[in-house]
């Protein structure tokens, strides 16, 4: 047991740093699957075991948005008594822009994906999970991070601020929020990119990707959760307490490093560029293909 929760403790830990900074946790996490896989419930077959850690690195990520929230709370309340009512109407346009934002990666993940598996008998997950995938997005994108960083050097930015972000812009960054449907991607690797595009400065493309963060890992968490729910329910597969317990630590462990990682990135953006985490996207997704093709 013990052994279990210390992995849960570890998958917490990467889950809360690589959550944020555009670097792709899932291909952190399949790369610590491979070297630390969970045992919670080895004993209840392959199946049970491919659903459950499904859920798992999904479902941790409920730890992090409770960060941004927590965070962010006094900028996202839009019911905050010491607001002023235009102060109030702002943060409704926030929220407004966000969910905006939001339309098309739900879109995919739930419209597009169940059209695709009712026509090929696979959701997209099925035809694109893979190593091979994971590592090719980590190195293009790791590519693109470091040549708009240089495109974009010296010049001045249209929008320093998310209030500044207009409906039209959200939506296009939400346009790019979709291609984080593709593993090593990024979801916030995905938006901080498209926002750097249209010209949107570090900052705000950070603090942006945070709140669109909400509504698109609290859905997904959903999704999954219910679709494991569903799975036991159909099976009748009684879930080990220790599987609860190592998801609930997991969650723990992920909402109080995503606090410091969320800050030590608004920091950091401040002062530098996003050229570093493309030179790490680049290195880590030549481990992951010297890794795969070495074992």
């Amino acid at each position: 047991m013990i052994i279990e929760i210390i992995k849960a403790v570890i998958y917490g830990i990467l889950e809360g740093i690589t959550e944020w900074l555009p670097v792709s946790s899932t291909g952190h996490l399949i790369l610590l699957e491979e070297l630390l896989p969970l045992s919670v419930a080895s004993d209840l077959g392959a199946t049970f075991a491919e659903e459950y850690f499904s859920m798992f690195e999904v479902v941790i990520q409920l730890g992090a948005i409770l960060a941004v929230v927590v965070m962010f709370f006094s900028k996202l309340n839009p019911f905050a008594p010491s607001k002023s009512s235009a102060v109030k109407k702002g943060t409704w346009v926030l929220w407004a822009k966000v969910l905006v934002a939001s339309v098309p990666a739900a879109f995919v993940g739930i419209v597009l994906d169940k059209v695709i598996e009712k026509l090929s008998g696979r959701d997209i997950d099925g035809w694109i999970y893979n190593w091979q995938v994971v590592a090719a997005a980590l190195i293009i994108y790791g590519v693109l991070f470091i040549v708009i960083e240089r495109l974009h050097k010296g010049k001045e930015c249209r929008v320093n601020s998310v209030e500044d972000i207009s409906f039209s812009q959200a939506a296009a960054v939400g346009c790019f929020q979709m291609l984080a449907i593709i593993p090593g991607t990024s979801r916030s690797g995905s938006t901080i990119l498209g926002s750097r595009c249209i010209g949107i400065s570090r900052s705000a493309a950070a603090e942006f990707s945070f709140f669109m963060g909400i509504p698109a890992m609290a859905g997904a968490s959903l999704i999954k959760g219910y679709g494991f729910i569903d799975y036991v329910m159909e099976t009748g597969v009684s879930v080990p307490a220790l599987a609860w317990i190592t998801l609930a630590v997991a969650c723990v462990v992920a909402f109080a490093v995503s606090m410091v990682a969320i800050k030590f990135l608004m920091d950091f953006v401040k002062k530098h560029s996003f050229s570093p985490f493309g030179v790490y996207r680049i290195i880590l997704g030549a481990l992951v293909i010297i890794y795969f093709l070495a074992r």
